[in-house]
């Protein structure tokens, strides 16, 4: 087992400051390089506790942005085209990966596991999303199906 000190947010592990117990393979094929988390050496374990008052900073200014987009957030409706047979039923379906484009239209950049979408929408109307932001703020946006003209 080896110690890391989490660099950021790991789902299922730990917050962004946390010093953790994971598996070497873990840590070498993961968190290493996706750059997550640093390796709690003696040196890195006595800087700790400065790293930790970085860290609220940080967050604290994350979670401001957050919370800004998350305003923006609630003022839109994005709206989606799409194909339609004659009974109303879609081609295909709306996913997490088109909300994201739609959203990117409008100026707001997250990413698509961010959104939770449970199942892809099948059916027009107006449904709403649940979009996870940084500093654990959640944001809802509205989203309208409608038929392409």
């Amino acid at each position: 087992m080896l110690e890391v000190l989490l660099i950021e947010d790991v789902t299922n592990l730990g917050r962004m400051g946390d010093l953790v117990t994971v598996k070497p393979g873990y840590w070498r094929n993961y968190l290493s390089p996706r750059g997550l988390a640093a390796t709690a050496s003696a040196k890195n374990k006595s800087r700790l506790e400065h790293e930790r008052r970085l860290l609220v900073k940080r967050l604290e200014l994350a979670r401001a942005e957050s919370e800004a987009v998350a305003e923006r957030l609630a003022n839109i409706v994005v709206r989606l085209a799409v194909k339609v047979g004659v009974n109303g039923k879609l081609y295909g379906s709306v996913t997490n990966r088109d909300l994201q484009e739609a959203l990117v239209a409008h100026g707001v950049v997250v990413d698509r596991r961010d959104i939770s979408l449970s199942d892809p929408i099948k059916a027009m109307g107006e449904y709403d999303i649940m979009v996870r932001l940084r500093g654990d703020v959640k944001a809802k946006i509205k989203v309208a199906v409608e038929a392409k003209a």
